[in-house]
């Protein structure tokens, strides 16, 4: 019978240390997961914290000049604010509508200064291109230049430590309709609908090659608004207290 007891409390001690082993596990992914431990690697924000309605509505433009007004109006009527990132080269050639765009209470980030992908470049003329960029923006008036998308979405961790080191956030996203394919104006009113969720990045362009946004937007922004969703600017999805960041590969 004593024997019977040993075993028993034995079998009993490994099923608590399995438990307690468990539990520390999950409660340290869950610290991790929600921004507790500091992280050593530079990141790319993709989305904001699941747990707040708000969303960033993000466009990136680097030519052109027709399209964009449509889209401005579209979010003047529907009372949305959005951040848009540009190329120091196209702010450069129109220096108005980047005005119009801030005066429109919306929030401005970078491209670079020339739209090409950063992955195909030395890192020394990366850092060439944003110090160019960073300079035409300071010229137009516009010197707290933080947030930035490099062109294409393409970057590795090299990008992200430069970036860091020159102190911009690099930002990336989660829902891409692929509105520059111009794929049908339902298609991207039915993408970004079905799939956007609390804290979401919306990817969406406003260069001349779009022609189905404008019309997407008349459905997209006040449908988002009735789901009880806010658009905020990307800033304040960085700062919300459990914004979520992580590499994207």
């Amino acid at each position: 019978m004593k024997h019977f007891y040993v075993w028993k409390f034995r079998r009993f001690k490994r099923w608590l240390l399995i438990a307690i082993l468990a539990f520390a596990s999950a409660l340290f992914l869950w610290i991790s997961d929600n921004g507790a431990f500091s992280k050593d690697k530079p990141v790319a924000i993709t989305k904001g914290s699941s747990d707040e309605p708000n969303i960033g509505l993000t466009f990136n433009i680097s030519w052109g000049d027709e399209r964009i007004h449509d889209i401005l109006e579209q979010l003047e009527k529907n009372q949305t604010q959005a951040t848009f990132f540009v190329s120091g080269e196209w702010a450069e050639r129109h220096p108005t509508i980047l005005e119009k765009i801030s005066e429109g209470n919306h929030e401005l980030g970078m491209l670079g200064y020339r739209y090409k992908s950063y992955i195909d470049q030395e890192i020394e003329q990366v850092r060439s291109d944003l110090i160019s960029a960073k300079e035409v923006f300071e010229k137009l008036g516009y010197e707290d230049m933080e947030l930035l998308r490099p062109p294409n979405g393409h970057f590795d961790e090299e990008i992200l430590k430069l970036a860091e080191e020159m102190n911009f956030q690099v930002v990336h996203w989660n829902i891409n309709p692929n509105d520059w394919k111009n794929p049908g104006t339902q298609v991207i009113v039915d993408k970004v609908m079905k799939e956007t969720k609390n804290g979401d990045i919306i990817l969406l362009h406003a260069s001349d090659s779009v022609k189905q946004t404008s019309e997407a937007l008349e459905t997209i922004l006040p449908g988002l608004k009735n789901k009880g969703f806010q658009f905020v600017p990307i800033s304040e999805i960085i700062t919300q207290a459990h914004a979520k960041s992580k590499i994207v590969d």
